[in-house]
């Protein structure tokens, strides 16, 4: 077999995946899948900005307490 009858063979069976691909679910979801509008696009990244911002505000809120509050309690109560 030569090299080019392997990378023919080799191409028909990424096509033939390709084919068996578009006809199960997530090719039912690349159909109905589409580029987001500008619009779109802004405010998801909006969305997803605002929750990243509030995660971390959580975290360092949580660090902030269990760096800062156990010493006060200790001191508080002379432990």
């Amino acid at each position: 077999m030569s090299f080019v009858d392997w990378v023919w063979k080799k191409q028909d069976a990424l096509e033939e995946r390709a084919r068996k691909i578009s006809r199960g679910q997530l090719g039912r979801v690349m159909r109905l899948a589409k580029k987001p509008s500008y619009d779109e696009f802004t405010r998801t990244s909006w969305t997803v900005a605002i929750g990243i911002a509030i995660t971390g505000g959580i975290g360092f809120g949580i660090y902030y307490f269990w760096q800062n509050v156990p010493p006060f309690l200790r001191d508080l109560f002379g432990v």
